[in-house]
C-alpha cells in the first residue's frame, strides 16, 4: 500500500481529477439535471450543487489558512450546507453548469499555492491542516466524479493512490470489537481495525475501496471468516464530522 503521497504528487493527482470532473460536467447534457443520481435521495442537480459548494467553501479554506479567525467549511454548518445546495439545484442547467465550471476553475487556481501552507491549519474540521482539506478536495472529486456516472468514471478508473488513501481514510468505519484484513489481488495486505471479530476482503484496489465508500463494484469483492465464506462486515457510517486518516 502507497502511503501518504508527497505535497507536489498529491497536488498533481487532485489537479487532474478537477480537470477530468469539469470535463465530464461539461458534458452532461440538460435533461440529465432532473434525473436521480447514484446517490440515494439526490437528484443530479443536487449532487452538481453540491460540488459547487464544496469547490467554493474548499477555496475559502485554502485562502484563510493560517489565519486567527478560520472560517467554517460552510456558513450555516451542516443545516446550511445542505440548504444551499436545494436552492442552488433549482437552477436551471445551462446555469448550473456555468456556475460549478466557475467554482472548479476558481479552485484549481488556490491548488497551486497550498504547498507553501502545508501544515497550516484550516476549519475544515478540528486540527484539520491545508493537507487533509486537499485530500478531501480528492476525494470529493473521484468519488462523485463515479456518482455522476458510474459507467463512464467507474471506481476501476480511480489511481492506485487514491483507493489506498480510500481504504485508510475509511478505516474509521469499521466498528470497534471488529478486524477487517484487505487483501487487494497481488498486492500486500492492509489489515483495518483491531477487535476480536475478524474477516478478510478480497478483491481488486479500486473494488475494495468502492465497497469501503458504499460505491459500487466492478469485479467481485469476496468476504471470508476462518477461510469460509461469510457475510460482509457491517461498516460505521462515513465519518463525515471526522479527520480522516491521509
Amino acid at each position: 500500500m502507497t502511503s501518504e503521497l508527497p505535497p507536489e504528487q498529491l497536488l498533481e493527482q487532485v489537479t487532474t481529477a478537477l480537470d477530468e470532473l469539469a470535463t465530464q460536467l461539461a458534458k452532461l447534457p440538460d435533461e440529465a439535471y432532473a434525473k436521480p443520481s447514484s446517490l440515494p435521495g439526490w437528484s443530479t442537480a443536487q449532487l452538481v450543487a453540491h460540488l459547487h459548494s464544496l469547490a467554493q467553501a474548499a477555496r475559502r479554506q485554502f485562502e484563510n489558512a493560517g489565519a486567527a479567525h478560520l472560517p467554517p467549511m460552510y456558513d450555516g454548518g451542516q443545516v446550511g450546507r445542505i440548504e444551499a445546495i436545494n436552492m442552488v439545484a433549482l437552477l436551471r442547467p445551462e446555469k448550473l453548469r456555468e456556475l460549478v465550471a466557475e467554482s472548479l476553475a476558481q479552485l484549481r487556481v488556490v491548488l497551486a499555492g497550498c504547498e507553501a501552507k502545508w501544515e497550516q491549519p484550516v476549519g475544515y474540521r478540528p486540527a484539520a491542516q491545508v493537507a487533509d482539506m486537499v485530500y478531501a478536495v480528492w476525494r470529493e472529486m473521484l468519488i462523485h466524479a463515479t456518482d455522476l456516472d458510474e459507467f463512464v468514471r467507474p471506481a476501476a478508473s480511480w489511481p492506485q493512490e487514491f483507493s489506498d488513501h480510500l481504504l485508510r481514510a475509511l478505516a474509521a468505519r469499521v466498528r470497534a470489537g471488529d478486524r477487517v484484513v484487505v487483501q487487494p489481488h497481488g498486492r500486500q495486505r492492509q489489515v483495518l481495525g483491531n477487535g476480536q471479530r475478524s474477516w478478510v476482503l478480497e478483491g481488486t484496489d479500486y473494488d475494495l475501496a468502492a465497497w469501503f465508500a458504499g460505491r459500487p463494484v466492478s469485479g467481485v469483492v469476496r468476504a471470508t471468516k476462518a477461510a469460509d465464506s461469510a457475510e460482509f462486515p457491517t461498516l460505521l457510517p462515513w465519518p463525515s464530522d471526522t479527520l480522516m486518516q491521509r
